[in-house]
């Protein structure tokens, strides 16, 4: 037995010792930080000895870099969407525009020269690179007109750039370790961190801290490695652009005069009769009707003679409503700005207008930079020639986003919010053309963007009666009709209805079958729905309002009006 039992007690003393090893060679390596080092190369996303990573802060940019003659050039994209989007590249005539509040700078691709109104200037180096589907800018010119710093290191090629101040965390290295890619032994090593070296401190954890390199590595540390922990501010001498804006000390009280041939000049007299406490009218007089940027005008010099002698600015108004010409196309093209530009300038000079007001609606997403560029660039021309420019835009909504409203209320001198069409021709159900809640949402969202002293409220003189008709096959076809005010009080007369007071939309509203079965629906705009607008305008320290439009309002509602912006 004693015999038998000896190869059995070997065994297990086998199996022991084999597990014990295991386990010890396990515990060994769950606890023997990792010697990987990853592949600079790969950490920043560079897969060219062509490329230059960008770095800005923490973030490896998508876009690369290049030098050349030791010459740091920055994507366009990279320089326009992450550091300064004032720069304009227009791929037609391989030209970059910079707008200052005061100069429209231009500057050739592949050359060294940059020009401005009255001024140029030859620089050491190319300024804008074009390679292939690339065009790269310096980033030394880039930094004339932006508060950034940057560093190129090598091995491998990046370009780190500093673009935000302030007070920043910063710790020293106590002692030598290792950048890893993520907290923990196991994650691979970025670089080693020498004694005394200062890294900007981003994210504390319990035993790793996240800090940024100044050479542009963002990686964990254990906090051990870490001393001497502070707040500094971070801060760079530079000059902000200073956008000067003219500032009526009155409220503005706006119309909209439409004006749809040169002799509808004529009965400005007789138009305004009835309005009381206007101080700026807006007649309809250019349209653009070419891509080529052409204009047609009806200025008149009569009507501004009018309008002056009645205490009133004319802000002449310019649409791109015509089928006829493309917006993206029209826009794009620094040549057709440039044209339409210098066109309304030049009108405001020979009819003697005080302002210029941009109404381009339905503008599409790919048009929305040459659409800035446009405001930016008559913004200088205006501000040179002491006009008023507003610009009319949308309520905010998630498919108009690209307005870039914020860069409107900078750069304007006033932005009219067009509080209406809430439901419009072609709605596919009835409803008020501007309820209360409409336009207070609306004045809140804009006032995210744009200051309240350059905010005006622009409201509807008209209302929509609505017709549902229900189909055969269960659908409804829902149709409009607009009516100004006086025209919307006939209907309900005519029809022997009585309107109540809606608190939902802030509006009375009617209903009535018609002789087919159909539904006749109509939220009416009068006094007491005006009034409430104009509220608004009061609470929330509004430059003023806008009617849509002369023609369709009340004699009465000038009295509401002027309650509110007297």
């Amino acid at each position: 037995m004693k015999k038998k039992a000896a190869p059995l007690l070997a065994a297990v003393v086998l199996v022991v010792v084999v597990a014990a090893i295991v386990f010890i060679t396990n515990l060994v390596k769950k606890y023997t930080p990792t010697s990987e080092v990853m592949d600079g190369k790969a950490y920043f996303g560079l897969s060219s000895e062509d490329e230059a990573a960008i770095v800005i802060g923490r973030e490896i940019s998508e876009y690369k870099g290049m030098v050349s003659d030791d010459v740091c050039y920055v994507d366009f994209q990279a320089v326009k969407e992450q550091l300064n989007d004032r720069f304009y590249w227009d791929s037609e005539a391989n030209l970059m525009l910079y707008t200052t509040p005061t100069d429209i700078i231009e500057i050739p691709a592949n050359g060294q020269k940059y020009t401005a109104p009255g001024k140029s200037e030859t620089l050491p180096y190319d300024i804008v690179k074009v390679d292939g589907t690339k065009t790269y800018l310096a980033l030394d010119f880039v930094q004339r007109y932006t508060n950034l710093e940057y560093e190129l290191f090598h091995d491998p090629e990046r370009i780190v750039i500093t673009n935000e101040w302030g007070e920043k965390t910063l710790a020293t290295i106590r002692k030598k370790g290792k950048l890893r890619y993520q907290g923990g032994i196991k994650s691979p090593i970025l670089r080693e961190l020498e004694k005394n070296e200062v890294v900007t401190v981003i994210e504390p954890m319990e035993d790793w801290t996240g800090v940024l390199t100044q050479d542009g590595y963002f990686g964990y540390i254990k906090n051990d490695r870490l001393v001497d922990e502070r707040t500094e501010t971070v801060q760079r001498e530079f000059e902000e652009p200073e956008y000067t804006s003219v500032a009526k000390d009155y409220k503005i009280n706006l119309v909209w005069h439409v004006i749809s041939n040169t002799d509808a000049n004529y009965n400005i007299i007789y138009d305004i009769a009835s309005i009381k406490g206007v101080n700026t009218i807006s007649p309809t007089w250019f349209s653009i009707v070419s891509n080529d940027g052409t204009l047609s005008s009806l200025a008149d010099a009569d009507y501004v003679d009018t309008a002056h002698r009645n205490d009133m600015e004319v802000w002449a108004l310019v649409d791109n409503f015509s089928s006829e010409i493309d917006t993206t196309t029209v826009l794009k093209s620094t040549e057709s700005r440039t044209k339409m530009e210098n066109s309304l300038i030049a009108s405001a000079i020979e009819y003697g207008f005080d302002g210029i007001n941009v109404d381009f609606e339905s503008i599409p997403e790919e048009a929305a930079d040459g659409y800035i560029q446009f405001i930016r660039e008559l913004s200088v021309k205006c501000r040179k020639n002491g006009l008023v420019l507003s610009v009319d835009v949308p309520v905010p909504m998630s498919f108009n986003e690209h307005y870039n409203r914020a860069e409107l209320g900078t750069v304007c001198d006033y932005v009219i919010v067009m509080g209406y069409d809430e439901h419009y021709d072609g709605s596919e159900e009835a409803g008020s053309v501007a309820s209360l809640a409409f336009e207070n949402q609306g004045i809140l969202d804009m006032r995210k963007d744009v200051p309240a002293e350059k905010l005006i409220s622009a409201i509807p003189f008209y209302t929509r009666l609505w017709n549902t008709k229900t189909n055969a096959d269960g659908t409804a076809t829902v149709t409009s009709e607009v009516y100004g005010m006086e025209g919307g009080q006939q209907v309900l007369e005519n029809n022997n209805v009585e309107a109540s007071w809606d608190e939902t939309t802030g509006q009375n509203y009617a209903q009535f079958e018609g002789d087919d079965g159909s539904l006749y629906q109509i939220w009416l705009e009068d006094d007491k729905s005006i009034e409430e607008k104009m509220r608004l305008v009061k609470d929330y320290g509004l430059a003023g309002v806008a009617g849509w439009r002369l023609g369709l309002e009340t004699d009465s509602v000038w009295d509401i009006i002027l309650k509110y912006v007297s």
